[in-house]
């Protein structure tokens, strides 16, 4: 099957790519601040902004929160294997319990990874022994405490060293 030109997203140039950069260290920015941060005009970062959130590149814009101030002070991955289950529907049902963040699908011999956050370790406990481990599908699970965690780079301020 060939794919043509249209199939394909259109790439981003250095310009958009700045944009997404900035938003990712800062969703408030300000259209004028972003202008002035990229060279461009308030209307021409308004317009790429726009852009961006039509073409799926921006997919919506937040705050980034420390889990402690909310009283979430021990955090752990959570490795799941799962039997012969639908990974969409079981991935869901993980992802809407209390105390889970996100649930990802990953290669290799695991097929879960959740990211969970508790008040203290006997909720944390609580959550991965009585939800997750007995919701029926999960063959087993093993669980990695975070002890501390270091921002790399989110997508957009990867270096603009791609084409």
């Amino acid at each position: 099957m060939q794919h043509s030109a249209s199939d394909q997203p259109a790439a981003l140039d250095s310009i958009d790519r700045k944009i997404v950069a900035a938003l990712a260290r800062d969703a408030r920015l300000s259209m004028r601040a972003m202008a002035e941060l990229v060279h461009i005009s308030r209307t021409s970062a308004h317009t790429r902004v726009q852009n961006l959130v039509r073409r799926g590149v921006i997919t919506g814009f937040g705050a980034q929160i420390d889990r402690k101030s909310l009283g979430l002070h021990v955090s752990a991955l959570v490795v799941v294997k799962i039997g012969d289950v639908s990974w969409a529907v079981i991935a869901s049902k993980l992802a809407e319990l209390p105390f889970v963040e996100k649930a990802q699908a990953v290669s290799g011999d695991i097929d879960i990874i959740l990211t969970v956050s508790a008040p203290d370790h006997e909720q944390l406990s609580q959550a991965i022994l009585r939800d997750i481990h007995s919701m029926p599908g999960v063959i087993s699970t093993r669980s990695h405490l975070i002890l501390e965690e270091i921002a790399g780079h989110s997508p957009g301020e990867t270096p603009d060293i791609w084409r």
